[in-house]
This record gives C-alpha cells, structure tokens and sequence, in this order.
C-alpha cells in the first residue's frame, strides 16, 4: 500500500487492510499525534520517514504480527509494560493469578514473593506496585526475556532481584511465602498455536513441546519442586490452561498442599489453581 502524506487520508488508506483501531494505534505510534489530532486535524503531516515506517507497519499487522509487537508496548492492570518477541503479550487471564497472589499477600507483614518463569515480569512488577510491603524475586531461563521484565522493573520503579535459570535452580535455598507462576501449559500439538498471532510469540513460553503430551510437564516440575522453597503456610499459585484445573488439584493434593482450590476468570473459566504449604 502506498501512505498518504496527511495523517488523516493516512488513517483512512490503512483501515482498508487492517482493524481501524489497530491502524490508529499504529499511526499515532509513528507520528507522535493524539487521537483528537487524527479526529479533528485529519490536514497534519506525515513526513517521508514517517510514512514508510508506518506502511512497513501496517504491512506486518495486516500479515499477522500482533499489535503489541510493533509498538513495543501492551497494558496489563491499568500499567503500560514493555514487550518483545522475546516475551507473551500479555493476556486479562493473568489478572486473576495477580489477584489472587494479593490476596495471599495481604495477610502477611512483609511477604516474600517469586514469580517463576517471570517472561516480561508483568506479575512480579504488578504485585510489587500493588503490594509495597512485599519482597519480590522472579526468575526466567531466558536472558532475552529477563531483560525486557528488568526494563519494565525500571520503568515503574520498583524493585526486584532477578535470576537466570530454570524454575527453582537459580533460588539456592531460598524460601518463600508466595510462589506464583504462569508456565508454559499449551499442549504442543494444540491447534491454537497456529492462530491469532500465537505463531509471532516464543513457543517455549507457550508450551513445554512434549509431543503428544498434555502440556502440564513444567506445572508438575513447579508443583513438585515448591515444598523445599516455600515457608510454613506459604502458598503456591498457578496458572493454567481451561480445561487443566481439575488435574493441577490432583497434582497439589499428591504433594500435600492444604486448601487447594481453582479460581476463575472473568469468562467464568478455571484459570488459577493454588494450595498452602501446612
């Protein structure tokens, strides 16, 4: 498609190829303009470098790249987070496994906290906004990924220590109040991965690529791991796919949690499953 030089005739050209907010978000990214701007000053410029850049982007959106991508950026919980390639978009499914980790946080003083497998740290930093008092780790086996949650951990001004390595390895010793966790979980022969930009967003942090498998191979590595790192009472919450709740229970009452339960997300789905440590 060719850009027009005025960012309203911009707007318009795009939206034949691609969501017409998708092309606004993307046109406002490129050329710094509001939404007013596009709605009451459709006669602004686009300069050259501007035009081409946004019809490379509107080209890639139109071939499927997510819209998180190509700006850099995505909300989660009200707060703009930084994303890559390297990182999950993030989802409103996540929200109720920050909820519930609050929760949990909230009846203790000073909870200490580890987000496993942290990707763009979007649960450690939420819980760290919303729960001052709490002492945050997390940890991603990826260097990519951990640089993208330690820009976002700058970028809202909180602390976090952070490890390299996969789920408890990096910890030591360490004990913890509050495990929480948004592992890969997809079965890898799952249709889904092929759909809805899935294709554009790292496979390992979607599925644990068992052929044939159910996709629970990293929750049951998590779930059979936490005991030696979590606290008398401490609690360890996961997220899992819609139809794995039932099963995560199973594997929480194998290893002798207490309270095991689900809790579910605005669609009414199973999406969070948890036990405390007694």
């Amino acid at each position: 498609m060719e850009c027009a030089s005025r960012i309203g005739a911009a707007w318009r050209d795009a939206s034949r190829h691609i969501d017409r907010l998708d092309a606004r978000l993307l046109l406002e990214h490129v050329a710094g303009y509001g939404h007013v701007d596009l709605i009451a000053r459709p006669e602004l410029p686009l300069t050259a470098e501007q035009a081409a850049r946004f019809g490379a982007l509107v080209a890639r959106r139109a071939g499927g790249e997510p819209l998180a991508y190509l700006t850099g950026s995505a909300d989660f919980l009200g707060l703009c987070f930084l994303v890559s390639p390297a990182v999950l978009i993030p989802r409103p499914d996540t929200e109720v496994l920050v909820g519930v980790a609050k929760e949990m946080a909230a009846k203790r003083e000073t909870p200490r906290i580890v987000d496993l497998g942290t990707g763009s740290g979007i649960v450690a930093v939420s819980l760290a906004r919303f729960c001052p008092a709490a002492n945050l780790a997390a940890a991603d086996i990826s260097p990519e990924a951990l640089a993208v949650a330690r820009a976002n951990a700058r970028r809202h001004g909180v602390q976090i220590r952070f490890f390299a390595g996969d789920w408890y390895s990096p910890l030591g010793r360490e004990r913890f109040d509050i495990i929480v966790s948004n592992p890969p979980y997809v079965a890898s022969g799952d249709p889904h991965l092929l759909q809805n930009g899935l294709p554009f967003e790292p496979r390992r942090a979607l599925t644990d690529g068992v052929t044939g498998g159910d996709g629970l191979a990293c929750i049951r590595q998590i779930v059979a791991g936490a005991r030696p790192h979590l606290l008398p009472g401490g609690w360890l919450l996961v997220e899992h796919g819609y139809d794995q709740a039932a099963r995560v229970r199973e594997l929480l009452g194998v290893q002798g949690f207490s309270e095991v339960g689900s809790w579910r997300d605005l669609a009414a789905i199973e999406r969070v499953s948890g036990g405390r440590l007694p």
